[in-house]
């Protein structure tokens, strides 16, 4: 999935929303050391930037290089670039020896790794048994009812066709991903279904911002591939009128987040 991204690399870095400050404070709050964590499939950064604050130091790695251009460089973070699937023995010469790292991070990436793989070289570079890992997602954008009720009809009859199978664990908040960790639960909740651990981030976008973050979704590009253009110019001008109805150009979006996390246990 990574090549859909190498032609728009600098527009999902301008068009993807931040992840809050909470959402780290609660993380890093639930790993015993902050020496090192490992952030796979980085993209552009955005996690490794709030990681590098908290963590002495930070790898991070992606199997796009047109990504890892656009990543801020950070004297705490070593970039790297990794093939998609990776030898125990590759592991330790890219990225780190076996139990030396506290904290493994996917933002936005889980639903594409072949995870049986992955969380083996998961379980090989966490110290046990506290190592933690944090894999989350954040589903559709929330702006208004109106400007909403465009999107649901473009995201399900124009992106819809055009969506990987694995956006569907998205959709789902990743309940229905596997995650073979000790679950952490989020003891504030107020909910009886605690996890995934909910969080919210907010954007402010103006109306060409979020046609950029329209623009940089995987299934549009797809579609983009194909030689098909999602954004009408019928289409674009339904969000505009949308956008326009409340006066306000500069509008908060809010971005459900939902969060897996756990610890690596005494596994061997």
């Amino acid at each position: 999935m990574a090549k859909l991204f190498i032609k728009q690399a600098e527009q999902y870095a301008a068009g993807r929303p931040n992840y809050p400050i909470k959402l780290f404070d609660f993380i890093a709050s639930k790993t015993r050391c902050h020496d090192l964590a490992w952030d796979v499939g980085t993209g552009s950064g955005q996690a490794t930037q709030s990681l590098a604050r908290v963590y002495k130091n930070v790898i991070a790695t992606d199997t796009s290089s047109k990504q890892l251009e656009f990543a801020a460089k950070l004297p705490n973070v070593r970039y790297e670039l990794t093939p998609p699937v990776m030898s125990l023995s590759e592991i330790e010469q890219l990225v780190a020896p076996e139990s030396s790292v506290d904290l493994v991070t996917v933002a936005q990436a889980l639903h594409w790794f072949e995870l049986s793989t992955f969380y083996r070289n998961v379980k090989h570079v966490l110290k046990k048994p506290n190592g933690v890992i944090a894999a989350w997602c954040y589903t559709n954008p929330e702006v208004n009812a109106t400007v909403d009720e465009v999107f649901r009809r473009f995201y399900e009859e124009r992106l819809g066709p055009y969506w990987d199978q694995a956006r569907r664990l998205v959709e789902d908040g990743y309940r229905g991903i596997k995650f073979p960790f000790e679950k952490i639960m989020d003891d504030e909740s107020t909910e009886s279904q605690s996890f995934p651990v909910r969080f919210v981030s907010e954007k402010e976008m103006v109306f060409e911002e979020f046609m950029t973050y329209l623009r940089s979704s995987s299934a549009y590009q797809t579609a983009q591939e194909k030689g098909v253009e999602l954004l009408t110019a019928e289409m674009e001008g339904e969000f505009a009128r949308s956008w326009k109805e409340d006066g306000n150009e500069k509008k908060v979006i809010r971005f459900p987040i939902y969060l897996l996390i756990g610890k690596v246990g005494d596994c061997v």
